[in-house]
């Protein structure tokens, strides 16, 4: 007997996926030779043209896609997206993913809600265009090699519709840059408040300086706190919250109190002459990076 398929997700307004389309056999397939493995490359392929993400693909040029997933490390999974032929040079999406139990920090659990949270886990994400490049005028954040395809928005509402798809309590990630937590905070929360207080004390110090020169004094170690140490960043957990009790805490007094207070007891400073000095040593102008 077929299990019952889960019910309709509300959660895309627009051009939403039909389940009985698409994972209509989903529940008589397992396997590492599938995506998480459940979905069939040619299901994966169904969800991102019913988001639209070939036709973003067309618009910029880069077709005809090629896929390859990685299952040697399974259940962590390394799917990738190239443009015409599986090259690192033409890579257009790098997504390393699995789902599992997340166990937090003993020094959270005293007020987190405890219980066996399964997340969909994105343990790295990479969009790029590899028909574009860099220059002065469009300089690099650390860490990338091409500009990025503004898709950002697409590919996170489709882990969403995964997650809920597989009945998850979330969605975790790991910010492997302090300027990919910013951009999470969008849709993520900081598991440990402090964490977020720390990030939120960093932005509402320096509001004159702009998010690309703040991402590379923070990457090249050229901040300090207020004895003077250096500040080095270090990921933890962002989450975005499908159970109930996981709101509810991201959304408490507590939690919030715990951020405000972080935040006020933190304070930094720039080493301008640290950023400039490592700047030059990469052959750039500083003062290329202010945008």
């Amino acid at each position: 007997m077929k299990k019952p398929r889960p019910k309709k997700s509300p959660f895309w307004r627009e051009s939403p996926l039909v389940e009985e389309d698409i994972f209509a056999t989903l529940e008589e397939k397992k396997g590492t030779s599938l995506f998480l493995g459940k979905y069939s490359l040619n299901e994966v392929k169904a969800v991102l043209n019913k988001k639209n993400f070939f036709k973003e693909a067309q618009k910029r040029k880069l077709w005809p896609l090629d896929f390859n997933l990685d299952s040697s490390e399974f259940p962590l999974q390394r799917l990738q997206i190239f443009y015409q032929e599986k090259k690192a040079e033409k890579m257009v999406v790098d997504l390393k993913i699995k789902e599992g139990v997340f166990h937090p920090k003993k020094k959270i659990v005293s007020f987190f809600p405890l219980s066996e949270y399964e997340f969909l886990i994105l343990d790295w994400l990479t969009l790029q265009n590899p028909l574009l490049d860099f220059s002065l005028e469009k300089s690099p954040l650390p860490g990338q090699k091409h500009p990025g395809l503004n898709l950002g928005k697409k590919v996170f509402d489709i882990f969403v519709y995964l997650a809920r798809l597989s009945r998850k309590d979330g969605i975790l990630a790991f910010p492997n840059y302090f300027h990919n937590a910013l951009l999470f905070s969008r849709y993520f929360h900081f598991l440990n408040p402090e964490k977020l207080g720390e990030v939120l004390a960093i932005k509402a110090t320096f509001p004159e300086v702009s998010f690309k020169k703040l991402a590379w004094i923070v990457y090249l170690e050229c901040m300090r706190d207020k004895k003077g140490r250096k500040y080095e960043w270090k990921a933890e957990e962002q989450i975005f919250p499908l159970n109930k009790a996981l709101i509810n805490y991201f959304d408490s007094k507590a939690y919030k109190e715990k951020v405000k207070k972080s935040q006020e007891m933190l304070s930094f400073e720039i080493d301008w002459e640290c950023y400039k000095k490592k700047i030059n040593e990469r052959g750039w102008n500083y003062r290329d990076l202010s945008v």
